[in-house]
């Protein structure tokens, strides 16, 4: 079996535009998330945080909750 890129499902971004979080889908069926922040040195490079890359789920519902759960800037 190769390994395949997850597919992007859904972004949402903060207001700022500095800030932003993917949802995965991946190829065993399971979904995470993914948070991103603009490198202040390079606006067109992104970096991603330690949120959410760990946990998977069972379904896109269940990661978009934990991100909103456990992401700060998606509250606000």
């Amino acid at each position: 079996m190769t390994d395949t890129a997850p597919d992007v499902v859904a972004t949402l971004d903060d207001e700022t535009g500095d800030h932003s979080m993917d949802i995965l889908h991946h190829a065993d069926g399971s979904y995470t998330y993914v948070v991103y922040i603009r490198d202040a040195d390079d606006p067109d490079a992104w970096h991603a945080r330690d949120g959410g890359a760990g946990q998977s789920y069972k379904t896109e519902f269940a990661a978009y909750s934990a991100a909103m759960r456990d992401v700060d800037w998606l509250m606000d």
